[in-house]
């Protein structure tokens, strides 16, 4: 979410950032992040299409908890107001990489103003688990539960931990034979009692189904967002390996303290319900498997790491790759130049010419042998035309009675 939308979306007199929120000075995060919740999703587009107002007040919702939701821009801002923000390029822009998962919820928002984000919750549900109006179901661990949530709606459960469970680690995972698209959603305690988003993961095909899980193992567990490399392919299709480790982000919440916490699944098609079987498990039995994960992902990010360097490497070993392949396309097309130029050469001694007056080139190779004949065997009276024809008789006559003798 480190997308950014450019200052003039910002009312170009600001108000003071407790103000807009309503929170005073001293409020906590969790206060002003619930603020927050309230007011972007009261002034949310979705919610309020035909009104330009509200989507004015929506943007100063948005750029004041940038600043009091980020403790060094709060600290500037309570030290020296805004002139304190603009020396930092505030007022050019408002980074919204810091609004963190609840940002999710504005996506559609976003994706309008030409940011490629994945479509997310729609401010109806987000709101109504807000106010806390959502009906949840128990899941109790070890259990599964099947049903079908309609499209942009959805199914919540609440999942109850003790303390032992807790320090085993918890998965929640969702998945459709009917190969769905859905959303699991994982929420947050709101202070006022109701429910804010506080993760999600999208389905993803694996084998015959699609499935979503959620793994709180007290270290840090990472997803891979697979949009990270279907950008860099799209832009240059050789990136797309380097940028492939890219996708692995740290999920936000690594652990669940004992109590109930509460999950949904979020039929995510715009045309059909989304079939769908949840469970919740103690990772205690997979005890194995959760330290090879550990392991596996660390091995990853080392990759990772590797991988920027060996781009680097590649891509200085690919640029002279192409400056020596161009040169032998041009040296091959020199040596083939030169060929060519040295076979025109030789076919202008060796091809036959055609007669050009008295001398020409075959005609002169046939009769050269005849004229020197006449020249050697003149005839006795000086003709040397009645010499030919006796020349040509006494040959004749050899050469018959030759025949003769092979005949007889």
């Amino acid at each position: 979410m480190g997308s950014k939308i450019e200052g003039p979306s910002v009312p170009v007199v600001r108000r003071d950032p407790y103000e807009v929120l309503s929170v005073s000075r001293d409020s906590s995060d969790q206060e002003i992040k619930t603020a927050y919740r309230k007011l972007a999703l009261k002034y949310h587009p979705d919610k309020n299409a035909n009104s330009p107002e509200a989507s004015e007040l929506f943007k100063e919702v948005s750029y004041s908890y940038s600043i009091l939701s980020d403790p060094e821009k709060r600290r500037q801002y309570d030290t020296s107001g805004f002139e304190a923000l603009e020396s930092d390029g505030m007022d050019m822009e408002i980074d919204l990489s810091n609004l963190g998962t609840v940002n999710t919820m504005f996506a559609a928002l976003f994706s309008k103003l030409g940011v490629p984000i994945k479509t997310t919750v729609s401010a109806t549900v987000l709101e109504d688990a807000l106010n806390g109006t959502v009906t949840v179901r128990p899941l109790p661990i070890g259990t599964s539960v099947s049903g079908k949530v309609d499209k942009q709606c959805a199914h919540f459960f609440g999942v109850t931990i003790n303390e032992q469970q807790a320090q085993a680690g918890i998965v929640v995972r969702a998945t459709s034979p009917a190969q769905s698209k859905f959303k699991l959603l994982y929420f947050e305690h709101d202070v006022n009692g109701g429910y804010g988003l506080a993760l999600q993961e999208d389905s993803e095909k694996t084998g015959k189904v699609t499935s979503a899980g959620m793994y709180f193992l007290h270290f840090q567990v990472y997803r891979m967002d697979s949009a990270v490399n279907a950008l860099a392919m799209a832009k240059d299709p050789e990136a797309a390996f380097f940028k492939r480790l890219e996708g692995l982000q740290p999920c936000e919440v690594s652990e669940l303290k004992p109590g109930t916490h509460i999950f949904a699944v979020y039929g995510d098609n715009f045309f059909k319900t989304a079939t769908y079987t949840i469970e919740a498990l103690c990772a205690k039995s997979f005890e194995d498997t959760t330290e090879k994960l550990k392991e596996i992902e660390a091995q990853i990010l080392r990759k990772r790491n590797e991988l920027r360097q060996f781009e680097a490497e590649y891509r200085k070993a690919l640029a002279r790759f192409q400056e020596v392949t161009n040169r032998y396309s041009q040296e091959k097309q020199s040596v083939d130049e030169l060929l060519k130029q040295r076979d025109s050469i030789h076919c202008s001694f060796t091809v036959t010419r055609p007669a050009n007056g008295a001398s020409g080139s075959g005609s002169s190779s046939s009769k050269v042998p005849a004229e020197e004949l006449k020249a050697e065997s003149p005839g006795e009276d000086g003709n040397s035309d009645g010499k030919d024809k006796s020349a040509k008789k006494k040959w004749f006559n050899l050469n018959l009675k030759g025949s003769d003798k092979k005949l007889g």
